[in-house]
C-alpha cells in the first residue's frame, strides 16, 4: 500500500488557473504486461453463461481460466475498454459491453484508471486477439489474464442487452460449457455483491498527499483538498491536482483528522462501487461528508459520493433497473437549462424528493429511512433526461453540490468538465471569506 503524506503549515492567497497533468504515483493496471509478460494460461473452448432467471448463453471462453460470477450489467461505451475494466466502480459485477469489436487497439501502457481489473468477468460479443495499434503492449485477453479475470465472447449481447433493459439487473455466472451442473450450483449459491463491502475492497488504507506544495502558474500556493476514496478513478486524480493540492484519504478517514492533522480547505467524495446504503466505508464516507457541510467546507461528490450526500441530506437510495453506463447520457441543468452529454457508471440513484424512486428495479430495493445530518436543505440541480432521474444536487447556503455523472469522462465527452472549475471557484470564493 502506498505511503501517507505529511501535513505542513500553508498559507493560501489566490489562485490562478491552470490546467497541467499530473502523474498518479501509483501502479497501473497494464504496468505487469511490461514487467512480467504472461505468465498464465488462457481459457478457451467452449463456455456457457447461465442467469438467475433461466437464461442460458453459449459462447468460446477467453481470458483467465475460471469461473465468473457476479452481477450481470451492461455499458453503452464505443471505446475506452481499458478504462471501464480497471473502473472501480463495475467491482463485484459481471461486465457485458454492448460494443460488439472490442480490443481492436489493444491494451496501452499507463491508460488505466486503477491498479487493477474489477469486474469479476466480463461478456463480449467478439475480442480481437491480436490488436492493430503502435502503442499496444497487449491484448484485452492478455489484461484479462495477468489479472485472473475470466471472460467469454461469442455471446449474443444484443440479447442480453434487451433482457437486461426490460427485466433488470441479474445475478450470473458462467464458464466452460462441459461443468455446465457446476455453474448451475455456483448460480444457486451466489449472492448479490452489494452485501459485501465493496469500498472497503476497492480503496487505499492510508492517506497520500499526490502533489506536495503544489502552485499555480503564479506561484500561488494551490488550495489544499482531501479526497475520500470510495473507488476514485485515476483521472478524477488528475483533474483534482489541476486544481488544488490533493490529499489521497481512505473513506473512513476522520474528519477532525482532515482538519486537524492536514488542514484541508475543502473537501471531495469519489465514485465507487455497491450500494451507498451499505453499513461498512461507504457509510463512514457520508458522516464524514455531513460534517464537512455542517462546518461550511465546500465539497463536491461525484457518483457514489453524490448518492452519500443525498443519504446525509435525508433522501434514500435505491437500486436502478439497469442503471446508467456508458458515455452518451443526456443530462439537464435546470438551472441554466442546458443539456450536456456525459459519461456515466452507476446502478444505484438518489430517490427524488418529489416523484421518488424513478426507474427503480424490479426488486424494490432501497436504503432505510434516513435523517438529514447536515441540517441544510438541497435542491435537485441536474437530472437525466431520459428517465428523469436525480443526477446532481446544490446544498442551500453552502459551498456544496454533487452530481451523478463523470466530468473528468476518460472516455467520454468533456461537457461536464467545466464543474471542476466551478468547484475550484467556490473554494477560492470560500478561502476569501465570500461564503
Amino acid at each position: 500500500m502506498l505511503g501517507g503524506g505529511q501535513a505542513n503549515e500553508r498559507s493560501h492567497p489566490a489562485q490562478h488557473r491552470s490546467f497541467h497533468p499530473v502523474q498518479i504515483p501509483a501502479p497501473d493496471a497494464a504496468d505487469g504486461l511490461l514487467t512480467e509478460g504472461l505468465q498464465a494460461a488462457a481459457a478457451s473452448g467452449p463456455g456457457l453463461l447461465l442467469t438467475a432467471d433461466g437464461g442460458r448463453y453459449e459462447g468460446e471462453l477467453f481470458g483467465a481460466i475460471g469461473i465468473g460470477a457476479g452481477e450481470l450489467v451492461f455499458t453503452t461505451g464505443m471505446m475506452g475498454y481499458q478504462e471501464s475494466l480497471t473502473d472501480p466502480s463495475f467491482a463485484g459485477q459481471v461486465l457485458t459491453f454492448t460494443y460488439p469489436l472490442i480490443g481492436n487497439y489493444g491494451i496501452h501502457a499507463g491508460a488505466s484508471e486503477s491498479k487493477q481489473v474489477w469486474p469479476r468477468g466480463v461478456v463480449v460479443r467478439h475480442a480481437m486477439h491480436q490488436p492493430d495499434h503502435r502503442h499496444s503492449i497487449g491484448s484485452v485477453g492478455d489484461l484479462l489474464c495477468l489479472h485472473g479475470v475470466p471472460g467469454i465472447q461469442g455471446i449474443d449481447t444484443r440479447a442480453i442487452t434487451r433482457r437486461v433493459r426490460e427485466l433488470g439487473t441479474v445475478l450470473c455466472v458462467f464458464g466452460p460449457k462441459e461443468h455446465e451442473a457446476v455453474l448451475q450450483q455456483e448460480l444457486e449459491q451466489l449472492t448479490s455483491p452489494e452485501l459485501e463491502d465493496l469500498v472497503d475492497l476497492v480503496s487505499i488504507d492510508e492517506p497520500v498527499v499526490l502533489n506536495p506544495q503544489a502552485t499555480d502558474d503564479l506561484g500561488a500556493a494551490k488550495p489544499r483538498l482531501g479526497v475520500l476514496d470510495c473507488g476514485v478513478k485515476y483521472n478524477i486524480l488528475r483533474h483534482l491536482c489541476m486544481h488544488f493540492e490533493v490529499v489521497w484519504c481512505p473513506p473512513d478517514i476522520n474528519y477532525a483528522t482532515l482538519k486537524d492533522t492536514y488542514a484541508i480547505d475543502a473537501l471531495f467524495c469519489s465514485n465507487g462501487p455497491g450500494d451507498p446504503a451499505h453499513p461498512g466505508k461507504a457509510t463512514a464516507a457520508r458522516n464524514t461528508l455531513a460534517k464537512a457541510v455542517m462546518d461550511d467546507v465546500p465539497v463536491m461528490g461525484i457518483c457514489l459520493g453524490h448518492q452519500l450526500m443525498g443519504l446525509a441530506s435525508g433522501l434514500q437510495t435505491y437500486k436502478m433497473r439497469y442503471g446508467h453506463r456508458g458515455a452518451n447520457q443526456p443530462v439537464i441543468d435546470l438551472q441554466d437549462q442546458t443539456v450536456a452529454i456525459t459519461s456515466q457508471n452507476h446502478g444505484f440513484a438518489v430517490a427524488h424528493p418529489e416523484d421518488g424512486m424513478l426507474a427503480a428495479h424490479p426488486t424494490g430495493a432501497t436504503s432505510p429511512e434516513v435523517t438529514n445530518l447536515h441540517g441544510s436543505d438541497v435542491v435537485v440541480r441536474y437530472i437525466n433526461a431520459n428517465d428523469g432521474t436525480v443526477e446532481g444536487l446544490d446544498v442551500l447556503d453552502k459551498p456544496a453540490f454533487t452530481v451523478q455523472f463523470h466530468p473528468e469522462a476518460c472516455p467520454g465527452p468533456h461537457d461536464a468538465a467545466p464543474l471542476f472549475y466551478r468547484f475550484r471557484d467556490m473554494v477560492n470564493e470560500y478561502m476569501g471569506g465570500g461564503v
